[in-house]
């Protein structure tokens, strides 16, 4: 603990402690997140699947940062040391009784929708989009906890149940594991109500509920979406015919154009459902992109006047490399003001920027069978501590073995 002092205690999940802590050089705070496993390498740091993720997402405005990695060779053990942000998305709503307003709602989701687009772009898919793993900071949203990530490249099944269940995807529910990057905008439609409404929207107490609550809601699926999952599931499943209340009965303050969305994330078949790059697209959002394209075209055009190039990410090149005396005379494109003594203030992060975005071979990146680009953040021999909020609820073993009637059976008539 040298160079960082714990100040508080932030939360502790089934795999990890996370504390508050100040830098002693510069007198910044993060968030710590110490994992509990036992790490017997440097190597075996290196292969960490959370790691890998933010190395490889790194750096995004809506994704959380991680400055450093800390790995004491004494205790084995490895912290991740991030930005710190104010809060999750499950502490902000938390007690509230007057829902937030609608344009901030869709503020966040825009940005949520960016941070699965920029994972999905890049073969990675979180499988644990929920509340406590959405954080926020002056409006700003990133996505955390990558410990559950997988690639896109990766061949189902996958592990059933690994998305905590009250945002768990129907395919994720009645299928052996044969679940793919759709899911994560499962999750992000019910977070989405949940803000909207201040109450999950399915909170199912057991697997066998949890069906139960999304058909009180959506109603059964059609028979051919049933089909679907029937062949990659051991066990047969039939559910008698019923009509959902639908989602505008449950939140009628909610715009047209929102329901729309929320309605297109929450398809029960992943087929159906609108992946991340569309939500980006949907008249939901149509003002939030009219504001950026007015910015992007200010940052160009203050670009041109001070005779920098118009690209933020070759600006965080040049601060990467140690030309930071280029920035001096620089416009901050997020203001307005221009003039020579305003200049641009980029974070000073320990993360080399990886420049390419083309597709790689899976075999190469062991943790999650996405190649290893070969940018690290620095790593230290120190020990410190971590930072995690506790989820509400851990996946449970399945319990869908029974449901409306007849009851499952396995194939070849067995019960």
């Amino acid at each position: 603990m040298d160079n960082y002092k714990t100040v508080k205690k932030i939360g502790e999940g089934t795999f990890s402690e996370v504390v508050r802590v100040q830098n002693l050089k510069d007198g910044k705070y993060y968030a710590c997140k110490t994992m509990k496993q036992s790490v017997n390498s440097l190597e075996q740091a290196h292969n960490f699947r959370e790691v890998q993720a933010m190395k490889i997402l790194s750096p995004h405005p809506n994704i959380l940062q991680l400055h450093e990695l800390i790995f004491d060779q004494d205790t084995r053990t490895l912290s991740l040391i991030c930005e710190l942000m104010e809060m999750n998305i499950y502490e902000l709503i938390r007690g509230r009784q007057v829902p937030l307003a609608e344009n901030k709602v869709k503020h966040y989701i825009y940005q949520l929708c960016k941070a699965l687009d920029h994972m999905h772009s890049n073969g990675i898919f979180h499988r644990d989009v929920k509340p406590e793993n959405i954080l926020i900071k002056h409006d700003v949203l990133k996505l955390a906890d990558f410990g559950s990530c997988r690639s896109v490249y990766s061949k189902p099944p996958h592990t059933e149940y690994i998305s905590t269940r009250w945002y768990r995807a129907p395919e994720c529910l009645l299928t052996d594991g044969y679940y793919s990057l759709k899911m994560d905008m499962w999750s992000a439609g019910c977070v989405f109500f949940e803000i909207i409404s201040l109450s999950p929207l399915f909170p199912g107490s057991n697997e066998v509920d949890q069906v139960s609550k999304i058909h009180d809601v959506l109603g059964t699926p059609d028979s051919t979406v049933l089909q679907k999952f029937k062949q990659s599931r051991a066990m047969h499943f039939n559910f008698l015919p019923r009509e959902g209340t639908g989602l505008s009965q449950l939140i009628p303050q909610c715009s047209t154009p929102c329901l729309s969305l929320l309605s297109h994330m929450l398809a029960y078949d992943p087929d159906e459902r609108i992946s991340a790059c569309a939500a980006l697209q949907h008249p939901c959002f149509r003002e939030l992109r009219l504001v950026e394209r007015r910015a992007v075209g200010l940052h160009r055009s203050m670009a041109a006047e001070t005779g920098m190039p118009s690209s933020v990410e070759h600006l965080w090149r040049i601060a990467r490399q140690g030309r930071r005396q280029q920035l001096k005379h620089v416009v901050n494109p997020l203001s307005r003001r221009v003039g020579p003594h305003y200049p641009v203030e980029l974070p000073k992060l320990n993360v080399v920027v990886p420049t390419p975005k083309v597709p790689y071979p899976v075999s190469s990146f062991p943790a999650l069978a996405v190649p290893h680009r070969g940018y690290l953040p620095t790593i230290t021999s120190k020990m410190c501590h971590s930072r995690l909020t506790k989820p509400r609820e851990d996946p449970k073993c399945s319990a869908l073995k029974s449901y409306y009637m007849p009851p499952l059976q396995r194939k070849g008539g067995g019960s």
